[in-house]
């Protein structure tokens, strides 16, 4: 999943509406989300969308809210309904159907009373440990015979494992070994000396004394459990990449055997960490991050058995937090949804609920969605869409004047070669053996352990399956893999009011076709570039032409590190780069694919906007949100995509068509000189 660049998006509501021939069709924006008091040029983001901010205030569930969570919401209760109506069918005599598999899942996460009442059974029986363990016979026991299980359940350790495909033969999966074993996801939050930083560092340690205390620790074994976690973690983060640094394919390929495995980070035993997986066979692994991995070694060696088990033993109770009693799951979210995010409220326990179906049955979900809310007719639209922009990026290829004719050619051929999904997989998975019973806890780690069985049942030492989808059909989101070259638009992305089978194609071509366009573009940005046609990992540009692509991605990078998001806060333009580009491509191929579709048959003027107009417009809205400073701040630190306003007023200044279409000239605070902006596409 690494490898998947995602964009989420929405567009606007409908409301006007324009005819031509025979046919009649709306506009797709809606007036009362723009804000006049704002001058286009001076700033697009809130012309465009402050109406739309105004009428959608963040609530106490949210840190942020746009578009997109419009969309998610309403997601959310088709799929409710899709639950509630599979819990009324009859029940049958063995209990296994996917359908009251689904209805038992969501039950025993709704049902509150078992939750706070009878949780500690599941609970105990998960952990295998109750207090402190003093002994050290016991607490070997327990690193040798319980944890193994925890791993086989899904219990972060202090390193990742996955199979995937092999970024240079992309025709097969590998085995990858990745750094991680940190709480708070990536090494700033342990290094960084800002004081926001620090906060969260201080509230971190809170949150594991108190939530030990509460599963049952006394306040001194809570506090020894809380210094040991901070240690270790902290040690593994200064050993690990940055998100920066891990946007690197090249730098985090590093493919050896598995005796040179065993020889080079001889610290860890393999042949029994494999064996509990029931890995047989490994031949070749990915080892992405050394560094991590060497610094792993020394932990094991260096930290006492203590030390190691009462890690594992925080990353099993952080990971229960969220099944078990309502007192558990408050202190998860007043640490992960308030001090990180700057929620004050949870959602309520039914989203909880079908978050819980979606993350363990999904494609099991995705089918019953798919029969009752995706037409297909909305598919066929889509790929003449699609088709459109490919068409179109073509063109746009051919005009790049740092291009060579040869890259040209390659490059073509990648766009041909593009496997494009969409609405849904054409096979389903099977969760036959996947067996749910009423307690929460017991049926979250089953779909944990179900989930890597399958991985390893489908993936080790087999070739890539290239329908394989990586996303679940009811998601509202969209994504490119750059090793089977593919692009995939989820049926839960293809609806009103992002995707609109009424509205115009100013509308359809400046929203959704600028999230086809930027998917396809994410196969040319500075880490889709590196990838082939087949999905192999290998350099086909010239020296010459990577030169000139360099510079060029260059005025992107810096014109997004000078952005300021918060006082003092500046945006990364590395870490967002890819985004960015893609962003920057997606707009360019959609306005050419849309000036291609309505040649023949120009759009008229409606509401005082010429259809370039509304193409812009359709784009800003997509991005219209609230979001809290506390998240702006999480999202600078960790998100590869740029912040919705900027990805409005990051993008336009270097989209010519803008200038045009508003007017924009010199005197205008937003205007960038024409040799400054960015030419790419």
């Amino acid at each position: 999943m690494k490898k998947i660049m995602a964009i989420i998006a929405l567009s606007a509501a409908t409301l006007t509406s324009c005819q031509w021939g025979e046919k009649t069709l709306s506009s797709g924006i809606d007036l009362a989300n723009l804000d006049t008091t704002f001058l286009p040029g001076t700033d697009f983001y809130e012309y465009a969308t402050h109406g739309w901010q105004m009428a959608h205030p963040l609530t106490a569930e949210y840190s942020r809210f746009g578009s997109f969570d419009v969309l998610y919401e309403n997601n959310n209760k088709q799929l409710r309904e899709i639950i509630d109506s599979v819990a009324k069918l009859p029940l049958k005599a063995d209990g296994g159907s996917v359908a009251q598999k689904i209805a038992s899942l969501y039950n025993s996460a709704m049902d509150s009373v078992n939750l706070n009442e009878h949780y500690w059974g599941a609970f105990e029986e998960f952990l295998l440990c109750d207090g402190y363990q003093n002994s050290p016979d016991i607490t070997e026991n327990w690193l040798k015979e319980v944890w193994p299980r925890m791993q086989r359940q899904g219990i972060q350790g202090l390193f990742t494992m996955y199979i995937g495909a092999d970024e240079k033969d992309s025709k097969n999966n590998i085995v990858n070994i990745c750094q991680g074993g940190l709480t708070l996801g990536q090494k700033d939050y342990y290094i960084d000396q800002d004081p926001e930083t620090q906060k969260i560092r201080e509230a971190f340690e809170k949150y594991i004394v108190s939530l030990c205390q509460h599963q049952g620790f006394s306040e001194k074994d809570a506090n020894r459990i809380c210094q040991d976690v901070m240690r270790i973690e902290t040690r593994l983060a200064k050993a690990s990449k940055s998100m920066t640094e891990l946007r690197d394919p090249e730098a985090n390929y590093n493919k050896l055997t598995y005796k040179e495995l065993k020889e080079q980070f001889a610290g860890i035993d393999w042949d029994a960490y494999f064996q509990n997986f029931g890995m047989k066979g490994v031949k070749e692994v990915c080892l992405g991050q050394p560094q991590a991995i060497h610094e792993v070694e020394k932990v094991l060696k260096e930290e006492t058995k203590e030390a190691l088990q009462n890690i594992y033993l925080w990353h099993a109770i952080d990971f229960a937090s969220s099944y078990i009693d309502d007192e558990s799951r408050a202190m998860n979210f007043a640490f992960y949804g308030t001090a990180m995010s700057g929620k004050t409220e949870d959602r309520p326990r039914w989203k909880r609920a079908v978050a819980a179906v979606e993350g363990g049955l999904g494609e099991a979900l995705g089918q019953l969605y798919v029969e009752r809310f995706f037409p297909p007719e909305a598919k066929e639209r889509m790929e003449r869409l699609i088709a459109n922009l490919q068409i179109a990026l073509g063109e746009r290829i051919k005009v790049q004047e740092w291009m060579s004719d040869e890259t040209k050619k390659v490059a073509q051929e990648k766009l041909d070669a593009f496997y494009v999904k969409v609405g849904y997989p054409n096979k389903w998975k099977d969760y036959s053996e996947l067996e749910i019973g009423d307690s929460y806890l017991r049926n979250v780690l089953a779909c944990n352990e179900w989930e890597i069985k399958e991985m390893i049942r489908t993936k080790f030492n087999k070739p890539v399956d290239r329908d394989e989808w990586f996303m679940t059909p009811q998601t509202v989101n969209a994504y490119y893999n750059p090793t089977t070259n593919e692009i995939c638009f989820p049926a839960g992305i293809l609806q009103p009011p992002f995707f609109d089978m009424q509205a115009d194609d100013a509308f359809n071509y400046g929203a959704i076709g600028v999230v086809i366009g930027h998917e396809m573009t994410h196969g040319f940005d500075d880490q889709g570039a590196q990838y082939d046609k087949d999905g192999n990992l290998r350099q086909w540009w010239s020296d010459e032409d990577t030169k000139r692509f360099t510079e060029r991605i260059q005025v992107m990078r810096e014109f997004h590190d000078s952005i300021e998001v918060l006082p003092g806060l500046h945006a990364n333009g590395s870490l967002t780069l890819g985004e960015n580009m893609a962003d920057h491509g997606g707009l360019m191929v959609a306005f050419q694919a849309f000036k291609n579709a309505t040649a023949e048959k120009p759009l008229p003027v409606i509401d005082g906007f010429t259809p370039e107009q509304r193409f812009c417009l359709a784009y800003a809205n997509v991005w219209g949100q609230n979001i809290r400073d506390e998240e702006i701040r999480k999202r600078v630190k960790s998100d590869p995509h740029q912040l919705g306003k900027w990805r409005v007023n990051g993008q336009m200044p270097h989209f010519d068509a803008w200038y045009e279409a508003f007017g924009i000239t010199e005197k205008d605070p937003m205007f960038v000189p024409k040799d400054k902006r960015v030419t790419i596409w």
